[in-house]
C-alpha cells in the first residue's frame, strides 16, 4: 500500500502553509494533492511558470466570450488536454459542464477522473467565474 501512495506523492499545499511549532511545511499527499494539483493547474495561465512554459488552461482567455455550444465544447477539450499533459496520475473519465449560473458569471466544471494507481474514482468540481465584478450593486 505504501508504495501506491509512493507513487500519488505528496507535496507543498498550495498557499504554501508554515507551522511555527514544529517548523515543517504543511503537505498534502495522496489523493488531497492530486486535488490540489488539478486547482493549480485550471488556474494557472500558460506562460506563468518559468521553467515549464506550457503548464496551465487558458481559461482566463475566454472571459469574455459568448458561452456557445461550440466555447463549451473548447473548454472541455482545453481542460481534458492539460490534464493529459501535466497530471500523469489520473485518467478523465468525463468532464461535464454547468452553465446554469451563467447569469451570475459562474460555470461549473465537473472533472471525474480515476487515479491510475489505486483505480479509485473521484470527483473534481472547479467554479469558473466568468465576470470579476458580479458582486457589484
Amino acid at each position: 500500500m505504501s508504495t501506491i501512495h509512493s507513487f500519488l506523492g505528496s507535496g507543498w499545499g498550495f498557499p504554501p502553509v508554515f507551522n511555527k511549532v514544529e517548523n515543517q511545511v504543511g503537505m498534502l499527499s495522496n489523493e488531497a494533492d492530486i486535488q490540489s494539483s488539478l486547482e493549480i493547474l485550471l488556474s494557472t495561465r500558460p506562460g506563468e511558470r518559468i521553467m515549464r512554459p506550457d503548464y496551465g488552461c487558458n481559461l482566463d482567455e475566454l472571459l469574455f466570450e459568448p458561452l456557445t455550444t461550440t466555447l463549451k465544447t473548447y473548454i472541455k477539450d482545453l481542460v481534458s488536454t492539460a490534464i493529459l499533459y501535466h497530471e500523469p496520475r489520473i485518467e478523465v473519465n468525463k468532464i461535464e459542464l454547468d452553465d446554469s449560473g451563467t447569469l451570475e458569471g459562474r460555470i461549473i466544471l465537473s472533472i471525474e477522473y480515476t487515479v491510475r494507481s489505486t483505480n479509485s474514482r473521484y470527483n473534481f468540481v472547479y467554479p469558473f467565474y466568468k465576470n470579476e465584478g458580479t458582486e457589484i450593486k
